[in-house]
């Protein structure tokens, strides 16, 4: 078994993440949170007018804000959230396959955790499991600022 990464592992609640999505780019989009286990975080993205782009395929921008959402959430789930935040510094996204239909489901997984940034790997797949985009997510990790 996969020793855990994230910060507090017991409080991790799928309906909390996915609150956080309310009146956001991610509730527009259909963006879900579906699972998160030891060391990844799962979430999926339906293939719909929402997300394409002319072509009827879904627009690369839709998969990049899937799977910074993911690598985002994730970030902030490895640090004590009372003391940092994590927030995106680069992202960048290979698109190998286009998806026409069904659920995008993308998959988190951490590279590097240091003491001031994280890399994230992230899968997009379709409903077949075959790949379609890869991203990978750098993000600082910033101490929050005492208030003066």
């Amino acid at each position: 078994m996969t020793e855990s990464i994230w910060y507090d592992e017991d409080s991790i609640k799928l309906e909390d993440l996915n609150a956080l999505h309310k009146d956001t780019v991610c509730e527009l989009l259909g963006i879900e949170i579906t699972e998160v286990g030891s060391n990844f975080i799962r979430g999926t993205m339906p293939a719909d007018k929402r997300t394409y782009q002319p072509m009827g395929l879904v627009h690369g921008g839709a998969n990049v804000v899937l799977a910074e959402t993911l690598g985002s959430i994730a970030a902030n789930l490895v640090v004590d959230t009372s003391k940092y935040y994590c927030v995106g510094q680069e992202v960048n996204a290979n698109h190998v396959r286009g998806v026409r239909k069904g659920l995008l489901v993308g998959t988190a997984f951490l590279v590097y955790k240091g003491r001031t940034s994280q890399v994230w790997d992230i899968r997009l797949e379709d409903e077949r499991g075959k790949l379609s985009c890869i991203s990978r997510l750098t993000m600082a990790v910033v101490k929050h600022s005492k208030p003066s």
